[in-house]
């Protein structure tokens, strides 16, 4: 029997469909959640929409709300980063509109909104979405608040922490509300949380 020749190199193309499959699955659970919002989202319309089978979702995401975070982590990424160039005030205020854009406008920011609107009654949800997004994001943005006092570019009169959720917390209230969130409030809470420090 002839000896067996070299084995052929194995060529990515299926790594390279996984992630098309992948981000055609990202894509498709984020435009349906906008258009019909958390409740009637499934993976059996987010497989139809993409154009790949149930099964695949599943082995790849045990539930719809991993599906979410996942295209949240990388909308975040892309279109909201916390800044890490020296801080300063203003591009904490930038940070801080740019984030009420988000939340406002951005189907990303629909996504998160989503997301903490479900974790309020599923325990899971909760859990994940402060382990995957949440908790870092805020290490991040404590770290810019943290650079920034040290700088003497702003001093608040509360601590890093306090800080992010006085200015993060009444935009995701009327994001959460569908109420608007006017320029006076905006501009408020960033000009009275966001004081230099005072020579």
């Amino acid at each position: 029997m002839p000896a067996a020749g070299p084995q052929p190199r194995r060529t990515h193309s299926g790594n390279r469909r996984d992630e098309v499959a992948r981000l055609a699955v990202l894509h498709a659970a984020d435009d349906l959640l906008v258009e019909h919002g958390f409740g009637a989202l499934t993976v059996e319309a987010i497989a139809r929409r993409a154009g790949v089978a149930k099964q695949t979702i599943y082995r790849w995401w045990p539930s719809k709300v991993e599906i979410l975070l996942d295209t949240l982590i990388e909308d975040s990424e892309k279109r909201l980063p916390v800044p890490t160039e020296t801080p300063t005030a203003d591009n904490i205020r930038r940070y801080v509109g740019d984030f009420a854009r988000f939340v406002t406008d951005d189907s990303a920011g629909k996504v998160l909104l989503a997301l903490i609107a479900e974790a309020q009654h599923n325990p899971d949800a909760a859990k994940s979405l402060h382990r995957r997004y949440l908790d870092p994001r805020r290490e991040r943005e404590r770290a810019m608040l943290t650079h920034a006092i040290d700088a003497g570019e702003i001093s608040p009169a509360l601590n890093p922490d306090d800080t992010i959720d006085a200015l993060i917390g009444p935009i995701v209230y009327r994001a959460l509300t569908r109420s608007p969130l006017s320029r006076a409030l905006l501009s408020t809470l960033t000009e009275e949380l966001l004081k230099p420090r005072s020579h």
